[in-house]
């Protein structure tokens, strides 16, 4: 569902015991969408408390993470990125950054440690990261598969790389250790989507 924003961070022994945590900011949702309408409704909903759907219950509030217990953390994307993690969806390029998922990103950027981001969520990389490379695919609507194509162009606007890639496809930026891939920015079978999150993660757990 695209309001619902769990982070998946990698334990310090990760490569061990294979664990995974579960975070979500603890603030409201911009708003709420009847799905089967298609339009807002009156109701209020909190981002973290949705979130814990998703996680059955073992998630923890995104101010509680520490970067220094963890090898990497994983952005998920969705649109609910767009609108309550930073205000992409109303003010594009010039949005602000939800201050818990900026300094989120600051400490594991800081610490050399691996960020993944797919979907809508490499714009936040871009935001905080001037400089730096991601992709959400294609820099031009090719086929129809890319209607969101000119978020390509908002990134270079923000002084960074965009690499256009497909979608089964992730890029590495190694200087920043930011691994981005576009998933749902693509009109594309799930299969393909699955596959390039697929090589997101991996890409991820190589730099970890």
């Amino acid at each position: 569902p695209e309001y619902v924003l769990p982070f998946f961070a990698f334990p310090s022994c990760y490569q061990s015991c294979r664990k995974v945590k579960i975070f979500a900011p603890d603030i409201e949702q911009r708003d709420v969408v009847n799905h089967l309408k298609g339009s807002p409704t009156e109701e209020n909903r909190n981002v973290l408390v949705e979130s814990a759907r998703l996680a059955r219950g073992d998630i923890q509030d995104l101010a509680e993470l520490k970067a220094s217990e963890f090898d990497a953390v994983i952005f998920p994307g969705g649109f609910g990125v767009a609108k309550n993690l930073c205000s992409w969806a109303v003010d594009g390029k010039n949005c602000t950054v939800n201050e818990h998922v900026n300094s989120t990103l600051q400490a594991f950027h800081s610490a050399k440690k691996p960020i993944g981001l797919c979907c809508i969520s490499p714009v936040l990389a871009a935001k905080v990261f001037p400089g730096c490379e991601v992709t959400v695919g294609q820099d031009k609507n090719i086929d129809g598969r890319f209607p969101d194509a000119e978020t390509a162009s908002a990134i270079a606007e923000l002084g960074c790389k965009h690499i256009c890639k497909n979608v089964n496809e992730s890029h590495v930026d190694n200087a920043n250790k930011i691994v981005t891939t576009c998933a749902f920015m693509c009109k594309a079978p799930l299969h393909e989507i699955f596959d390039g999150i697929g090589t997101m993660v991996q890409e991820v757990l190589k730099l970890a």
